[in-house]
C-alpha cells in the first residue's frame, strides 16, 4: 500500500532565525479506477481505503447502489522497479446484469484532488438520477447538535494532526455520534470513501444521517450526498449558488459557516428543531 504520509526536509523561519527541520507532508498520489478491466478515470488521492474509494465514485455516478452489485474488487499489478505493485489501479468488477458506466463518464486525464468535476462533458451528466429520494427523510436534530460536529471530526483526523494538509468527510448520526470518517487531500475523494464503505457494508441509502465536510459545500458533495440517501450536508465554509439549487431542488438541507456556535442554513430548514419561525 502507499504511505499516508512523507517526510521532507524544510527550511523553516521563526523568530527572526532560519531552520532545517523534517515535515510530514500528507501523501498524493494517483489512482486510477476501471469497471470490468476498462480505464474510467485517474484521482489523485491519499494512499488508503482506496476500494471504498472506488466504489463510493461509482455510487455518486449511478452506477452503484448496492453491496450485491459488486462481483470484486482488486488492485491491478504495478510496474515497479522491482516488478512489485505501486497499489495505484483499482478494478471493480460489476455483478451480472449490472450496467456498466456510460462512455460519457470517462475522464481521459487526470482529475485533481480539488476538483471531482473535471473533465465532465455537461452539466446534465452530473445530475444523475439517484435511487433514493432524500425529500421526505425524517431526520430532525438541533443547532446544537451541528455545533459540535466540527470539533467531534477534528479530533477524529489522525492523519490531520500529523500534517496539517488533509480534508476530512464525516459520517454522524441525528444525535452527533460519529459513524465512520474518512481523510483525503480532496475533499470529493474523503466523501466517496465514507459512501464506498456505506454501501461495502449494506448500509445505503443512509437514512437520518449527517454529513459533516471540511471546507466548502461543493456541488459535486451535494450531489455525493443525494446519491447516497443522505438528508443533510454541513460544512465549515461555504457552499456555491449550484450547490443550494441543487440541495432545494433535492430536499436535502444544506448549511455551511458551520463554525462555533453560528451557522447558515440554505436548505432544508424544517429538519432544525425547534423549526426556525420566521
Amino acid at each position: 500500500m502507499g504511505r499516508v504520509t512523507a517526510r521532507r526536509r524544510v527550511l523553516r523561519f521563526r523568530d527572526g532565525a532560519f531552520s532545517e527541520r523534517p515535515d510530514t507532508l500528507a501523501a498524493e498520489e494517483p489512482m486510477e479506477i476501471r469497471v470490468g478491466g476498462r480505464p474510467l478515470t485517474v484521482t489523485m488521492r491519499t494512499p488508503g481505503d482506496d476500494f471504498d474509494l472506488a466504489v463510493g465514485f461509482l455510487v455518486s455516478e449511478g452506477v452503484l447502489h448496492r453491496a450485491d452489485q459488486v462481483a470484486g474488487i482488486r488492485y491491478c499489478a504495478g510496474a515497479t522497479a522491482d516488478g512489485g505493485n505501486t497499489y495505484n489501479v483499482v478494478d471493480v468488477a460489476l455483478a451480472p446484469g449490472v450496467a456498466a458506466p456510460d462512455a460519457s463518464l470517462e475522464r481521459n486525464f487526470y482529475t485533481t484532488s480539488s476538483c471531482g468535476l473535471c473533465g465532465k462533458a455537461s452539466l446534465d451528466a452530473v445530475r444523475t438520477t439517484a435511487a433514493w429520494t432524500v425529500a421526505e427523510d425524517p431526520l430532525r436534530t438541533t443547532p446544537e447538535v451541528l455545533s459540535a460536529l466540527p470539533d467531534r471530526l477534528r479530533a477524529a483526523q489522525r492523519v490531520f494532526e500529523a500534517t496539517g494538509g488533509l480534508h476530512a468527510a464525516g459520517l454522524f448520526s441525528a444525535d452527533g455520534e460519529l459513524l465512520v470518517l474518512r481523510e483525503d487531500v480532496g475533499r470529493h475523494n474523503a466523501v466517496d470513501k465514507v459512501v464506498g464503505h456505506a454501501l461495502r457494508e449494506g448500509l445505503l441509502p443512509l437514512r437520518e444521517t449527517i454529513l459533516m465536510v471540511s471546507g466548502r459545500a461543493s456541488f459535486e458533495l451535494v450531489q455525493k450526498a443525494v446519491m447516497a440517501g443522505i438528508p443533510m450536508l454541513a460544512a465549515v465554509s461555504a457552499p456555491s449558488s449550484l450547490a443550494a439549487d441543487l440541495a432545494a431542488e433535492s430536499g436535502l438541507t444544506l448549511v455551511g459557516f458551520l463554525r462555533g456556535t453560528s451557522m447558515n442554513v440554505y436548505t432544508g430548514t424544517e429538519r432544525l428543531q425547534p423549526v426556525p419561525v420566521g
